[in-house]
Formats: structure tokens, C-alpha cells, sequence
């Protein structure tokens, strides 16, 4: 036998056709097509992945439908954007809206946390270093009150209740499945991809959340079942959430020379900024408080929230209304560098009083915000592009580099916007850059660096 054969890559399973090519090269000497080993892609685990897209699509409804429920009781709102109806309710109400959802969610969160203390509600983790099994139960509830909170006006992403649920739901399929281990993680990861596809209508970014963040592998035996859970999610959950893009009537930026150039040396500056991010909400979430004192925390930190709010409406909620006013080209200097200062800010204020939600959305906000500004101050020198199109590059930087993880973030910017595809190659000099300095000066993610002390 010779040394090449011994020392071969092998193909598990096995394919049906045996023999070779005339060249008498193997099929495996393509990397990406070995892996199907521990985690087998039996038939019964591809039924799974299709039942636990189906479930994670009309959970995200579900809890979306909870989310706008409460943003109508609380704000008046209807549809447009949540900041109009923000703006256009009084002071007293923007402030006592964030009060009860401080007094509401610190009491929920410290009694479901004491009752079902032991049980895994951190999908992360679990995938990263557990065996995938989350509560059903623990999970539920943390999800619901988050899209409460939300709701309410908390400045934290929407998107980590439906990608948890995802995860449940693959979780509960695989353990009523009996499938092993790795199979149970790898059908977890997909389950809290296709959550995020779900609810923002971004299956491709789902898939590659999936690969490239929740199992750092982008090989067929992982993209294939990501893929398939996140568009069955994404379909199903067109029965209730809209198929248009999350940010809608983004123009059809053009690609300059002015902004390949600023793109290029903008992707450091974002690498920097989001390394100091990073590890502010790695410190917030280590030190958030416990015990009964995690009651009154929610309370405090929401209230700060509101009377802040009372100037700048636009830092209620997710950020969505925020990113996307950028990516219109809207707001003058002096606005978008409060914006850029507070939003990170008030959210790492919000992670750090216990609260549970995502960052996705907060973080793509501060990126556009922070593209914007640059934006306006590079066109000062070398005019040619608008606001707009610095703004999505940012985002796409700041959201690379704070989840390292570049195919992802360019993925959502794509998706979110349905826009962008002529800026593809300065959002991918920005979001190289950034990831690659964020990652040599630190290399935590918004993800690592919210795990909890073992």
C-alpha cells in the first residue's frame, strides 16, 4: 500500500459510488466534504433538523407577536418605525414604561432563576463545551420576559429569545429522537441559526451563525443541516413576520473610490473600538448583581435608560430604528455622536443588571453610527459618497469583529438590507480589517465574553 493511501482522508459514510475518477484522485482531498463521522446525517436526524426549523418558525412568530403586543401597549405603536411612536409619546410615559419593565423583569428574572436554578438556558455553552441539552422550561421563560422588556424599551437585541428557542427545540427533538451527543449539539446549533433567520428574514446569515459562530465549522456535514433548519424557519415564520427586508427602502449605493480607500483604513479604527466593547460587556455581564439584589438592578438601569431616553428617543429598543436612519443617510454630527457614545453605553447597562437578550441588533446600530460619522468627517476631505453607504460598511466591520466572525456579518448586511451588493468589496476590506485587529488585541467575541465564571 502506498503512503498516500495510508495516509488518506477517508469518507464517512461511504459514498455509493466506489470507484474513482480516471484520475484516481480521491473525492476527500476536497476538505470540506469529510466530517460526516460522529455526527452522522442519518435520515432520522434530517427529519429532526426539519422538524425543529418548523417548531423555531412558529416560536419566533409567537414571540415576535409578544414583542409588538407589548411595544402597542406601551408606546401606542402600530407599525413605522418604533422611535416615531417613542418620539410622540410623553416623557413621563417613556420613563414609566422602562420602570415597569425594570420592576417587572427584575422579579420574574430572580424568581425564575431561583426555581429553576441548575437548569441550562445558555445555547452558547451548551454547544461550545455541554451536551446540548437545554430547559425547556427555563428557556421558555427567559425568552418571554426578554421580549417583554424589549418591548418596553430596553436597549437589548431581540434576537437571542427566538435563536434560544431554536436551540430548545432542537434540544427537546433530539433527546425524544434518542440521538447522540454530537448530533444533539450540531442540531441545537441549527435550531439557534434558523431562530435568527427566522425573526430578522436572513436565512443565509442564520446558516453561517450556525457554522461559523455556534459550531466553527463551515464544512458540508455542518452547512447542510444549517441551511435546511434555517430556511424551513425562515419560510414557516412568513405566516405571520413579513418577507421584506428588516431595514427597507435602503438605496442602491455605488461604489467609489473615496470609500474603498476609507474603508480600508476604517476597518482598524472599528477593530479597536470593538475590542473595547467587547470587553466592557464581558465586565458587565461578570459583575452583574445576584440574590435579591438582581430585583432592584433591572429597575435602576432601565429607569437611567428612560430619563436618557427623553432626549434621545432613538435608544429605546434593539437599535433597529437607529441603524436604520443611518443607512438612510439621516442625522447630523452632534446627534450621531451622542448616539455612538450612549448606545453601547446603555446597553452594556442593561446586560450588566441581569437582563437577558441579544446584541446583534445594538451592536450593528453602533457600527452604522460610528460608519456614519466617519463617513461625514472623510467627505469633508474627499467628498463622493453618501452617509449611508459608510454607515452599512461599518455595521458590517463592527459586527464582524464583535462576533468574529467576518461571512456572517457580511451575510446579514446583505440580507437585513437587501441592499449593499455594489459595496460588497469595501465592506469586506472594513470587516477584514476590523475582525483581524479585534482578534490579535483580544479575541473574544459578544458571545465568549458573556459566559459565566464555571
Amino acid at each position: 500500500m502506498s503512503e498516500r493511501a495510508e495516509t488518506e482522508r477517508k469518507r464517512v459514510p461511504p459514498p455509493l459510488v466506489r470507484r474513482r475518477l480516471a484520475s484516481g484522485r480521491g473525492a476527500t482531498e476536497q476538505p470540506n466534504v469529510t466530517g460526516d463521522g460522529e455526527t452522522a446525517l442519518t435520515p432520522l436526524f434530517w427529519a429532526m433538523v426539519a422538524l425543529t426549523g418548523v417548531a423555531t418558525g412558529l416560536l419566533g412568530d409567537a414571540l415576535m407577536y409578544v414583542l409588538f403586543a407589548v411595544q402597542h401597549l406601551a408606546f401606542n405603536y402600530h407599525g413605522g418605525s418604533l422611535q416615531s411612536a417613542v418620539e410622540h409619546a410623553s416623557a413621563l410615559r417613556r420613563v414609566t414604561s422602562l420602570l415597569a419593565a425594570g420592576g417587572f423583569g427584575g422579579v420574574a428574572w430572580y424568581l425564575l432563576r431561583r426555581y429553576t436554578e441548575g437548569e441550562s438556558s445558555q445555547i452558547d455553552e451548551e454547544v461550545w463545551s455541554g451536551d446540548g441539552r437545554l430547559s425547556l422550561r427555563r428557556s421558555l421563560g427567559t425568552s418571554a420576559i426578554s421580549e417583554v422588556v424589549i418591548g418596553m424599551g430596553a436597549s437589548i437585541g431581540r434576537e437571542a429569545a427566538p435563536k434560544l428557542m431554536g436551540g430548545v427545540s432542537g434540544s427537546v427533538l433530539a433527546t425524544w429522537a434518542a440521538l447522540s451527543p454530537p448530533q444533539r449539539r450540531l442540531l441545537v446549533a441549527c435550531g439557534g441559526g434558523a431562530g435568527l433567520a427566522a425573526v430578522y428574514n436572513v436565512p443565509l446569515g442564520g446558516a453561517l451563525f450556525t457554522a461559523e459562530i455556534l459550531c466553527g465549522s463551515v464544512n458540508l456535514p455542518v452547512v447542510l443541516p444549517a441551511l435546511g433548519c434555517s430556511f424551513t424557519a425562515t419560510a414557516v415564520a412568513w405566516v405571520y413576520l413579513p418577507v421584506h427586508a428588516t431595514y427597507i427602502d435602503i438605496p442602491a449605493y455605488h461604489l467609489t473610490t473615496t470609500l474603498l480607500v476609507c474603508a480600508v483604513l476604517i476597518g482598524p479604527v472599528v477593530g479597536v473600538v470593538s475590542s473595547a466593547y467587547v470587553r466592557l460587556v464581558g465586565w458587565a455581564s461578570h459583575h452583574r448583581p445576584s440574590g435579591r439584589s438582581s430585583i432592584g438592578a433591572p429597575l435602576i438601569a432601565f429607569g437611567a435608560l428612560g430619563l436618557i431616553g427623553i432626549a434621545y428617543p432613538q435608544l429605546f429598543g434593539n437599535g433597529q430604528d437607529m441603524a436604520h436612519s443611518v443607512f438612510l443617510s439621516q442625522g447630523g454630527f452632534a446627534l450621531l455622536c451622542a448616539l455612538f457614545i450612549l448606545k453601547p453605553l446603555v446597553t452594556v447597562l442593561c446586560v450588566g443588571s441581569g437582563a437577558s437578550g441579544g446584541l446583534l441588533t445594538p451592536t450593528l446600530a453602533t457600527g452604522a453610527v460610528l460608519g456614519g460619522l466617519v463617513g461625514m468627517a472623510w467627505s469633508l476631505a474627499w467628498p463622493g459618497s453618501p452617509v449611508g453607504a459608510y454607515a452599512m460598511t461599518g455595521a458590517a466591520a463592527m459586527i464582524g469583529a464583535s462576533m468574529q466572525a467576518p461571512l456572517t456579518a457580511l451575510a446579514l448586511v446583505l440580507e437585513l438590507t437587501h441592499s449593499g451588493f455594489s459595496l460588497i468589496v469595501p465592506m469586506m476590506a472594513a470587516t477584514v480589517g476590523a475582525t483581524v485587529v479585534t482578534r490579535h488585541i483580544d479575541g473574544y467575541s459578544i458571545y465568549s465574553a458573556r459566559l459565566l465564571a464555571h
